[in-house]
């Protein structure tokens, strides 16, 4: 197998990794790597962070590992290798009447990356996290080949879940399909005039899928105000996929200056009527917006950007309101903020979700964002709540350690399964993630 050296980003592109990466075509190629020792494995880098990187050393590229192994039309089981897309399942299997589960918000989302992280997606208060719905993990660990199930390999299965990819190399996952009527999906949208009505609209919810579009540029009595879009899956049939853009160079720093920032909020807020909307949509164009815009982050120009994404319990909904209002006051907003309600599920020690409130919002990396993001951190920890491992790219050992208590269980699993520590990345070491104290 042919190492190449390059030197390679998350999807933030703030911190950057040179390494040599191999991108097998083949499970054997990919066996043959690791017959030599294990190596960390990434898939489309739509991570925002570190999580994918491993600077001075070699990661494996699982995107050609990306074969549909079998398919169960009547039960709707799938079996597929890890670098499949999320967004190549749905454009294949909704036609046939099948959908993922859960659909995170970029269909570049790998399967294994999918697993890695235990994304959630727009139903995460009806259906939970993409770990959930794992029937079986085949990983390729210390050498050979290992199957784990919710009831076979149970410690490992859950440590996977979730787990950064430090369990194993995943080569290939059995995940259960839920019936799909089409390519479509009805969608409505509604405006919140501030963060009271916001969260009200979140709470009556009954929608299958729901996600709310916040304006981080308001203050005083328009602050918490955005757009609701709910939605229900419908029958019918794209046509033809529409086109993509691209943004082709790095954007200018005023592109995305606050003025520019603020005139866009209200133009997009404005842009739903008073009285609300519904429309059909395809799937991709609800669940996957962003992805008509090929290489977005480089809007952020080439200093790239962070995302900060944190839930909080419910009882502590004041405390993420404070957070909104320290970045509308920070002028280090952008337009991508995401206030979504979510649901007790979750599949690993490490897995994002709990029951609360989750922000989303993407900083731009300019003077005083790093001060910024750790004072989120911070009132995240006071909280009680916790930030997202694919998102952050800030925070210390000890703060991530306080807001997943399951840490050091994890942890004891993943060093038996790697004991060499040969998995580990970037993020695990900033973090110092593997360690059980």
């Amino acid at each position: 197998m042919r190492w190449n050296e390059t030197e390679y980003a998350g999807w933030g592109r703030v911190q950057t990794a040179h390494g040599e990466i191999a991108r097998p075509e083949r499970v054997s190629s990919l066996e043959a790597i690791l017959s030599e020792g294990s190596v960390p494995a990434m898939g489309k880098r739509r991570s925002y962070n570190d999580a994918c990187l491993n600077s001075g050393g070699r990661a494996i590229d699982m995107t050609r590992l990306d074969r549909i192994i079998s398919f169960d039309a009547d039960k709707g089981v799938l079996e597929a290798e890890a670098g499949i897309t999320i967004g190549s399942l749905a454009r294949i299997f909704a036609p046939l009447g099948w959908l993922p589960k859960i659909m995170p918000g970029t269909g570049f989302a790998t399967l294994g990356g999918a697993i890695a992280q235990d994304v959630h997606g727009k139903n995460h208060q009806v259906s939970g996290s993409f770990g959930q719905h794992v029937l079986s993990v085949t990983l390729l660990t210390s050498g050979k080949r290992v199957i784990a199930t919710p009831s076979r390999n149970k410690a490992l299965f859950k440590a996977t879940m979730g787990g950064v990819g430090q369990t194993g190399v995943i080569l290939s996952a059995k995940i259960q399909m839920k019936p799909c009527p089409g390519e479509m999906v009805m969608v409505t949208e509604r405006r919140a005039e501030g963060w009271d009505e916001f969260l009200s609209m979140l709470d009556t919810s009954t929608a299958t899928y729901s996600v709310g579009w916040i304006d981080t540029t308001a203050r005083g009595d328009a602050l918490g105000r955005g757009t609701l879009e709910e939605g229900e899956l419908a029958a019918g049939n794209v046509l033809k996929h529409k086109g993509t853009l691209s943004v082709p160079i790095n954007a200018p720093g005023f592109a995305l200056s606050a003025p520019v920032v603020r005139a866009f909020n209200s133009a997009y807020y404005h842009k739903v009527p008073v009285k609300g909307r519904t429309s059909v949509k395809p799937l991709d164009e609800f669940f996957f917006p962003l992805d008509k815009i090929r290489n977005w982050n480089r809007l952020y120009g080439k200093r790239g950007f962070y995302q900060f994404q944190t839930v909080v319990p419910t009882a502590q909904a004041p405390a993420l309101r404070e957070m909104l209002k320290q970045i509308a006051g920070s002028s280090l907003f952008s337009p991508l903020a995401v206030l979504k309600r979510m649901g007790p599920g979750r599949a690993g020690h490490l897995s994002f979700p709990m029951e609360g409130y989750s922000l989303a919002v993407d900083i731009p990396n300019r003077r005083g964002a790093q001060a910024l993001v750790s004072e989120l951190e911070r009132a995240t920890v006071a909280a009680g709540g916790r930030i997202y491992l694919a998102k952050d790219a800030l925070a210390s050992g000890d703060a991530v350690k306080a807001m997943y208590p399951e840490q050091g269980e994890w942890a004891e699993i993943v060093n038996k399964a790697d004991p060499e520590h040969a998995l580990e990345t970037d993020m695990t070491r900033r973090l110092n993630l593997r360690s059980t104290t």
